[in-house]
């Protein structure tokens, strides 16, 4: 798994109780930076997705969060971590529609799209990253 950056909150996801804890952490820290609560429910949703994914694609990793900055701008990046299988066809695997586990296949189309800014990195046997980023004017 990658490091997390400094000052980066990590939280686990080896249960599905940790994806509980991450949703309040995220809420949490959403609600101090004052996004509002479409948002809010936005990034939570995305979040949910995400770890969940984490928990059964990828056997568990981390979620790292942080707050995040770029001058103009105020944010929140949540970047998810596994050691899993990865994904062979990223391009594939970000259509609607589709699952390699009997999902809806809205996991990853679905955070993309509540967010305002996704990246993936992931090969097969080397594990995936996720992150993903709401931004707040200041």
């Amino acid at each position: 798994m990658n490091a997390p950056p400094p000052g980066a909150v990590v939280l686990p996801l080896r249960l599905d109780e940790d994806v509980v804890r991450l949703r309040q952490q995220v809420r949490e820290q959403l609600v101090a930076q004052r996004f509002s609560l479409v948002d809010q429910t936005k990034m939570v949703t995305a979040a949910s997705e995400l770890a969940r994914n984490t928990l059964r694609y990828g056997g568990g990793g981390e979620a790292h969060l942080l707050h995040v900055n770029n001058g103009m701008r105020r944010g929140l990046q949540l970047v998810f971590t596994d050691d899993g299988p990865g994904i062979d066809d990223i391009p594939r695997a970000l259509t609607d529609g589709y699952t390699s586990g009997g999902g809806m296949g809205l996991g990853l189309s679905g955070a993309k799209r509540l967010a305002d800014e996704f990246d993936i990195i992931s090969a097969p046997g080397a594990g995936t990253t996720v992150s993903i980023t709401k931004w707040k004017p200041f």
